[in-house]
């Protein structure tokens, strides 16, 4: 009988933890909507602004971690993922202004596919010293994090790249009945990512490429195509981030996506994924996007400094962590 009662009271505390990041996100919504009731007289929640702005932070973070969850649950990492949106964000940015000011709807397209060209190179360059050369992905990627971000200088002239077009500008601001057009981008790239690694063949390799990769190749798995593929799925949803930067901010900047590397980062590892590979979700890293908006915004919300965050969002990463130690230590397994 008391076997039976320590094996409930593990499969219960596994499950706690298995749902940690989601009564997390409703403790935070609850404590920052009785903060608002209580101080303000007003809600914190049940504003049609205060969704909006952070579905649209929590958008900007979750282009960024889309792909690079991907990456995290086949056991690597995309450090460069910040200026691959930087990249895609001044390639975009040049080709609209070298079209003149309020270029057609041709020419803002072609502008799209140079900037996630700029992107998908970044990713090809990833998925080469990675999957062919054997580079361990933390210093591969560390190594293109400057190479974009130099290039992406170079071709900006040093600057960001300043643009006038109706058409880019709806891009980024725009609405689909009250939806920001970004968070329904956002939305629907995750819905395909999320597709992809639960439902796909190539999501049940990158969960066994995470977990064990000598078993994957010896089940015929052309494992080097694979890892390319996923470099390059990394780096396309980032520079899709930065096509949405320049579209709401009427610019190109070389930096767009380096603010918000940790925030994308914090969101995979928030969200479920292990240290080690063979864990995670797309589900898990949307909670975990949603989470870090949330704190960004409420701290505003609540009149801190907005450098608080870092702190918050740091302490939130730590939890993170030792949520994903304890979950090995209820399961036995101590890899």
């Amino acid at each position: 009988m008391s076997t039976t009662k320590r094996n409930g009271g593990a499969s219960f505390l596994r499950s706690l933890l298995n749902a940690w990041s989601w009564l997390f996100l409703i403790l935070i919504l609850a404590f920052f909507e009785i903060y608002a009731q209580t101080q303000t007289g007003s809600t914190f929640l049940f504003r049609v602004y205060n969704l909006q702005s952070i579905s649209v932070a929590a958008s900007q973070i979750l282009l960024l971690a889309l792909g690079l969850t991907l990456v995290i649950v086949a056991g690597h990492i995309d450090l460069s993922i910040a200026f691959s949106t930087g990249f895609a964000a001044v390639a975009m940015a040049l080709v609209v202004r070298a079209a003149g000011d309020d270029p057609g709807l041709a020419m803002v397209l072609l502008a799209l596919i140079v900037g996630l060209l700029a992107a998908g190179i970044v990713g090809v360059v990833n998925g080469w010293l990675v999957a062919h050369l054997d580079v361990p992905s933390f210093i591969g990627t560390l190594g293109t994090y400057g190479i974009a971000r130099g290039a992406a200088l170079i071709v900006a002239g040093g600057a960001t790249v300043s643009i006038r077009s109706d058409t880019v500008r709806s891009f980024g601001n725009g609405e689909i009945w009250l939806f920001p057009i970004p968070v329904v981008i956002a939305a629907v790239l995750a819905i395909g990512c999320h597709y992809l690694l639960a439902h796909t063949r190539f999501g049940a390799h990158t969960y066994a490429l995470g977990a064990n990769r000598a078993s994957v190749e010896r089940a015929g798995v052309d494992v080097k195509r694979h890892l390319m593929l996923l470099f390059i799925i990394s780096a396309l949803t980032a520079g899709i981030g930065g096509l949405i930067y320049t579209g709401r901010f009427s610019a190109g900047a070389a930096n767009a996506g380096e603010p918000i590397l940790l925030y994308a980062v914090a969101a995979v590892f928030i969200g479920g994924a292990s240290l080690t590979g063979g864990q995670g979700t797309i589900s898990g890293t949307v909670i975990g996007a949603f989470i870090i908006a949330v704190i960004q915004f409420g701290l505003v919300f609540s009149g801190l400094p907005p450098y608080w965050q870092f702190v918050a969002v740091g302490l939130v990463i730590i939890v993170a962590v030792l949520v994903d130690q304890s979950k090995h230590r209820v399961t036995g397994d101590r890899s």
